[in-house]
């Protein structure tokens, strides 16, 4: 729930920019901790630099969860899951990030700045902290995918 995270890791490219800045806003006004991994303007960068070192920092520990931020979210997320331990799932809308938590334990959000608006990326943030993993037959498959 979003009352237990006290640290987020954030990063995105060149084209997440802009939803980054207001996301971390929105985090710290929650009073939760954030450690952006960049980048730190519009000017085009490549993606990977900026989001392997946010998965990287999840799947050691140092935080328990992440987010990053592209044009579509889709590089952003390919990138994020190719970090042993990492389950980063592409949200569109509220629904696909409570099910990322609830069903995927999720920790890793990818959002795509030019496919939805700020007001739906801040609820898709919120919908994912506050959610809780359900376990029960969900726990067999995120074993199963830790296994491959």
């Amino acid at each position: 729930m979003v009352e237990s995270i006290q640290k987020i890791a954030i990063g995105c490219d060149h084209a997440g920019f802009q939803y980054k800045e207001k996301i971390k806003e929105y985090l710290v006004s929650k009073g939760i901790d954030v450690k952006d991994f960049g980048t730190n303007s519009e000017e085009s960068v490549d993606y990977p630099v900026f989001i392997r070192p946010v998965a990287e920092a999840v799947a050691k520990g140092e935080f328990p969860v992440g987010i990053v931020l592209g044009g579509s979210g889709n590089g952003e997320a390919i990138v994020a899951n190719k970090v042993k331990g990492i389950r980063c799932a592409l949200c569109w809308n509220v629904e696909s990030a409570r099910l990322a938590k609830e069903h995927n334990n999720a920790n890793m959000i990818s959002i795509g700045q030019r496919m939805i608006s700020l007001e739906v990326a801040l609820k898709i943030v919120d919908a994912w902290l506050k959610a809780d993993f359900q376990a029960g037959r969900h726990e067999r498959r995120i074993k199963q995918i830790e296994a491959l």
